[in-house]
């Protein structure tokens, strides 16, 4: 089936909750250190169909919006590099933005994630302020306005 191409807005944005997570470099990835870009934090996993779907898309976003501000990181809950890597491999195009392993799925507890894939835009100051549950083409022009607009209204 199509994939969606809206985020919803929350209408009362939250303080993004903390999210200190290795990458596949086994280095720590901090989201307060990236306050003054737009955050873009999608929670997923290899066994989830629509998931896999949109992590190309997620990359195109990346692709198209990196330059100006846009951060993407990708939070895999519950596995290891060991399932992560051969997949990520496999995808089109190959994500270049970070993944992070929650692998006690604490950050997904912490973000009120009930079911994947569920995706996050974070503003410059570190406020959600929309979120996407289920799959979502993030390649989809709409939806790259909507994260590019959040540069200059969420400010």
């Amino acid at each position: 089936p199509p994939m969606s191409h809206s985020l919803t807005p929350l209408k009362n944005p939250v303080a993004a909750p903390a999210l200190i997570l290795k990458n596949m470099d086994d280095e720590l990835v901090d989201i307060a250190r990236l306050k003054g870009k737009v955050v873009v934090v999608s929670f997923w996993a290899t066994w989830c169909p629509p998931c896999r779907r949109e992590m190309g898309t997620l990359e195109r976003l990346r692709q198209a919006t990196e330059d100006q501000g846009v951060v993407v990181l990708a939070v895999n809950v519950g596995e290891n590099l060991d399932a992560v890597f051969p997949f990520l491999a496999a995808t089109e195009p190959q994500p270049a933005y970070p993944v992070l392993f929650d692998s006690a799925a604490e950050a997904m507890e912490k973000w009120g994630v009930r079911g994947l894939p569920t995706t996050f835009v974070v503003d410059r100051h570190g406020m959600v302020r929309y979120r996407a549950i289920g799959g979502r083409e993030f390649d989809h022009p709409e939806l790259i306005e909507r994260v590019r607009s959040c540069l200059n209204e969420c400010s």
